[in-house]
């Protein structure tokens, strides 16, 4: 049974290096879908004695819930989706952890205590319940925040960073606490107060950082539910945990890190909260002066002579549902001579990769999906670039030596022979600050909701024949 566990867990590891590549990413989610299947088969063939019925009935809950999300659930709901789950890991792992406290319980009052030499377990089950319940609560916090929910911390400054510190004390505290302890009570109750408090300070630890930094706090919570599920592992000794929840673990942490660097911030900056805040710069269209405004026949005027167009993808584009008639307006462009790309930028949208699984529904081709760092340099050659619902990610802003945003890597869209934003306001984005962009002499602003402007256009673009 051992070898089938073996045989999970490379297909596991071929399933995440499938996720790398667009080409190959679906074929890495149904190679990581048959191993779990190959785990869960082989867990239930080695543990024993089970009651099936209760087996069973969580399968088919389970399988019905998983397949009713995916199904109901939007594009524009993923990030959200994504932080829930991340979320539900993290608690499955804290529950691992708790019933192997309640047996150790009901083990001493029969005289036989699991603690006694197992310095293992005595370190990873007090971590699992931290780390899962940061997981869940955290994940919720950050889905209820993408979800457009108002949250703020009730400290700030040294006196929040003070708290924190406290409520890590205390956690040190009841660990010790629940570890040492001889009586039902002593157990009992460091264990409640374990998971409540290390509940509170997930949601303490998420709730200050801003809306531009969800992107990376998404992956960071995803990394958080990895290292949980392999704490879990060695609660209840098992291998496959420990090794699956380390892969999740560290691939997590690693894109972290690459968020992080794709908006030249550190991981302390985000933990630490700041960018992106709740409270906004730019309040509305009076932080303008000279923005000029344009409909769908002007910009399809414009494109009647463009060779090489630019698609900008970003978070309104997602909201609009307005990734097929991208798709339909490219396709037109091309089959009258133009050469049509996309610029992906890491954080766009409101989780890692967002973008990409978005134009993926509307059958882009992979070759037409540009990272940041390849195509910025052919913007200066660029007759058009259209950017669709994104913000931050194209703001000249981030090129001052100050500013929420100062230093972070942008797509240089502002640097093509003509810039259309279709957008439909002057809102601004995450972070909170005016974009220089909409007020230069390139730039025209369509204010329409992404699918209606992209719609029109594509009717004036075909009249044109």
């Amino acid at each position: 049974m051992d070898y089938l566990y073996l045989l999970a867990t490379l297909l596991f590891v071929w399933g995440i290096k499938g996720l790398t590549s667009l080409r190959t990413c679906k074929q890495g989610n149904r190679v990581s879908e048959v191993g779990m299947l190959l785990a869960i088969v082989t867990t239930l063939a080695i543990y024993g004695p089970i009651s099936w019925g209760v087996v069973v009935a969580g399968l088919v809950v389970g399988t019905g819930l998983g397949v009713w999300i995916a199904v109901t659930t939007k594009t524009t709901q993923m990030p959200e989706m994504v932080g829930a789950l991340n979320g539900l890991g993290g608690a499955a792992s804290a529950l691992v952890a708790i019933d192997f406290i309640l047996e150790s319980d009901v083990a001493k009052k029969a005289g036989v205590s699991l603690w006694d030499g197992e310095v293992v377990n005595a370190i990873s089950t007090p971590i699992t319940i931290l780390i899962g319940m940061v997981t869940l609560t955290g994940s919720f916090v950050a889905f209820f925040k993408l979800g457009g929910t108002k949250m703020n911390h009730p400290l700030k400054g040294m006196q929040r960073h003070g708290l924190h510190a406290l409520l890590g004390v205390l956690i040190v505290a009841f660990s010790f606490w629940e570890v040492l302890s001889d009586s039902h009570f002593g157990v009992s109750a460091s264990t409640v107060l374990l998971t409540v408090v290390s509940g509170v300070l997930g949601v303490l630890l998420i709730v200050p950082i801003g809306g531009a930094d969800m992107p990376v706090v998404i992956s960071l919570l995803n990394s958080y539910s990895g290292l949980a599920g392999a704490a879990s592992g060695f609660v209840i000794g098992s291998p496959l945990l420990i090794v699956v929840g380390a892969l999740v673990g560290t691939s997590g942490i690693i894109l972290s890190l690459i968020m992080c660097k794709a908006m030249n911030r550190s991981l302390g900056s985000v933990l630490l909260g700041g960018m992106g805040g709740d409270t906004a710069v730019a309040k509305d269209a009076k932080e303008y002066k000279s923005t000029r405004s344009a409909g769908p026949e002007e910009v399809a005027m414009l494109l009647d002579g463009a060779q090489s167009v630019i698609f900008v993808p970003g978070y309104g584009l997602a909201v609009a549902q307005a990734q097929h008639v991208v798709r339909e307006l490219a396709d037109l462009l091309q089959k009258r001579g133009a050469t049509v790309r996309y610029a992906i930028h890491p954080v766009a949208g409101r989780m890692p990769g967002h973008m990409n699984v978005l134009l993926a529904e509307s059958d882009v081709p992979y070759d037409q999906l540009w990272e940041m760092d390849r195509i910025n340099g052919d913007f200066k050659n660029t007759d058009v670039a259209i950017v669709v619902g994104a913000n931050d990610v194209v703001n000249p802003a981030a090129r001052e030596a100050t500013g929420p945003i100062a230093g972070m890597p942008i797509l240089d869209v502002d640097q093509a022979r003509t810039v259309v934003v279709v957008k439909r306001s002057l809102a601004p984005g995450y972070a909170g600050i005016k974009n220089p962009l909409f007020e230069a002499e390139n730039c025209m602003m369509v204010f329409l909701d992404a699918k209606e402007a992209l719609e029109g256009i594509v009717k004036e673009v075909k009249a044109l024949d």
